[in-house]
């Protein structure tokens, strides 16, 4: 085990400096075109140019680990972001003429900017959204009336950006934004450019020293659940973290939130007050009024049910505010207590916002063949418990149709600080006969990892050693006894990554892949006809590890819960939607 121990080490640090060097080196191709000059100096530069530099703006992970020990005062990270956003040639002012909603949370706050932005599209407003994270490329980040923008106006808009700020460095200290505050200004500047009549606006963490934050002037707010997360940045405990969302309120401007715990709910009201804005609570669901039928989501999952309701509520309030003015409202929505919202009859084009609304990589199912895919990207563990319930509900309605043996396969992985054993402990009830993780890699050689979905925050030795204490611990969760894996040879002519551990256990097997197409294939066993495409490299296994696959063969159906991470959601979609991929 220590000898694994320190080959894995090396393996490690040696695959992540090939990765950075194999990027470093298309980035520094792609500079020789570009200039120092004004934005429309930049000459040859296509969409991979773009994502390549935009990767530069990427932390190393140990820089990063230097940079959170010796954080400063979080209030100046929103000085520094006005700063860029001037440099950039943008103002705030003009970033508040963008008819803005405004949405943070936990749990949820995507899927409500999703239902909200489908909603006010669906009554012919050209709209903006921003969220994060990506699934498979980049610039799904920034939204023009629900599609990504195109790959031609991302390249266009990006190096006006980029060399506004990058013509202006040497007069800051050669500052430069990092990732995400740069996807931020150039989502401001690609919807003023593209004239949009709103933007949804997802908070990226938290909310006060969010950089999206430097809005003043929303429409409306809105606070989906709240939970757990980030605790290194918002605070260790719920109410720490209730104080950072509440940060986004704005004087007079109305905020919704859902039904929350005591203590959150407390700090909310208390923000609202010191900040003075109202504060409603919106009602559930079946408290609305449906003339005829049933009212549909477009999204599956119970608790999809509570983010409509908020989406509801965000659409309305900003149709009142910014549409039809009612000279009942007042003009500005200052605090009177927290109030409950009601209930009311949504309009024919706001239940077909509902009901149309898509997601990707959010109670995701895709079925192929015999195979069914079941995605979710939850990462704590109130999205882990709803996407337990979401699956074993869906997955269930299917197996009792079924006309032969069903396998149950879980593919996870989590990244970051979160309690993936809190996770994994939620879903040990639903009877996986196989549990596999693998890293956030969607190839083991380096250049079919696309631009996109390349990370250098995490180094390739952490994302292993991950993946091997998730093994463990489903193992100690399941009752597994015996030795640790061991790990395998490499695979010829890729990174030199463990090519799969593994470990019998009564009730199954657990392994680790390099990673996740290695995973999606040894799963499917050559049954998915996306994963068999010509071109597509097939990697080795062992014999042994083939033979534990016979359940897989022999089974008329294979339920695959891919959960834990929206990255490995993002890469498995890669392969298992070319279309997203292209």
């Amino acid at each position: 085990m220590v000898r694994f121990s320190r080959v894995l080490r090396l393996y490690s640090v040696f695959a992540a400096s090939q990765v950075q060097r194999s990027w470093l080196n298309i980035t520094q191709e792609s500079l020789r075109y570009s200039s120092t000059k004004a934005a429309p100096h930049f000459t040859r530069m296509e969409y991979q140019d773009a994502v390549c530099t935009l990767n530069t703006l990427q932390t190393n992970a140990s820089v990063l680990e230097q940079v959170r020990r010796e954080r400063g005062p979080q209030q100046l990270q929103l000085q520094a972001m006005k700063g860029f956003l001037q440099r950039a040639g943008l103002t705030v002012e003009e970033v508040d003429h963008l008819n803005i909603i405004h949405v943070t949370g936990t749990k949820g706050k995507g899927s409500t900017c999703a239902f909200t932005e489908q909603i006010l599209r669906s009554y012919g407003f050209r709209t903006g959204f921003y969220s994060s994270p990506h699934l498979v490329q980049v610039r799904e980040r920034i939204r023009i009336n629900g599609q990504p923008i195109s790959k031609d106006l991302f390249t266009k808009y990006f190096w006006q950006v980029y060399g506004r700020l990058d013509e202006t460095k040497d007069c800051h200290g050669g500052s430069m934004p990092a990732y995400f505050r740069f996807l931020t200004i150039l989502a401001f500047h690609i919807f003023l450019q593209e004239k949009v009549d709103l933007a949804v606006i997802e908070v990226g963490i938290g909310g006060a020293y969010d950089c999206t934050n430097i809005i003043r002037r929303p429409w409306v707010c809105g606070i989906s659940s709240l939970g757990i997360d980030h605790t290194s940045i918002l605070g260790d405990t719920i109410e720490k973290i209730a104080w950072q969302k509440g940060g986004i309120f704005k004087p007079g401007v109305p905020a919704f939130t859902v039904k929350q715990l005591e203590g959150p709910m407390t700090v909310l009201r208390e923000r609202a007050e010191e900040i003075g804005c109202s504060l409603t609570v919106c009602p559930e669901l079946n408290e609305y009024s449906v003339e005829e039928g049933v009212l549909r989501l477009g999204l599956a999952g119970e608790h999809q049910r509570i983010n409509a309701s908020l989406a509801l509520q965000l659409s309305h309030s900003w149709l009142q505010r910014r549409c039809v003015p009612d000279k009942h409202l007042p003009a500005a929505a200052e605090f009177s207590g927290v109030t409950q919202g009601k209930g009311f009859e949504p309009s024919p084009v706001m239940l077909k916002g509902l009901a149309d609304t898509e997601w990707p990589g959010r109670t995701q199912t895709l079925r192929r063949g015999p195979i069914t895919y079941f995605l979710d990207g939850a990462h704590t563990t109130g999205s882990m418990l709803a996407c337990a319930r979401w699956f074993n509900e869906a997955a269930a309605q299917r197996e009792h149709v079924a006309e032969g043996p069903v396998v149950r396969v879980l593919l996870f992985n989590a990244t970051g600080e979160r309690d993936t054993a809190a996770m994994l402990k939620l879903l040990v009830p639903y009877h996986f006969d196989f549990a596999v993780f693998c890293p956030n890699i969607t190839e083991t050689i380096a250049m079919c990892n696309a631009a996109d979905q390349q990370n250098f925050n995490v180094s390739v030795e952490n994302m292993l050693t991950r993946c091997l204490d998730n093994q463990q611990s489903w193992r100690l969760l399941t009752g597994q006894q015996g030795e640790k894996p061991e790990a395998e040879l490499l695979i010829s002519g890729s990174l030199p990554l463990p090519l799969v551990t593994e470990q019998q256990r009564p009730r199954g097997d657990t392994l680790v892949f390099p990673c996740i197409l290695s995973a999606l294939q040894w799963i499917t066993q050559a049954r998915d006809p996306v994963l068999a495409l010509p071109g597509k490299r097939v990697i080795p296994v062992k014999p042994s590890v083939a033979a534990k696959a016979s359940p897989l063969r022999e089974a008329t159906e294979i339920h695959v819960l891919i959960s834990g991470s929206l990255h490995l959601v993002g890469g498995a979609l890669k392969h298992l939607d070319p279309v997203s991929a292209s």
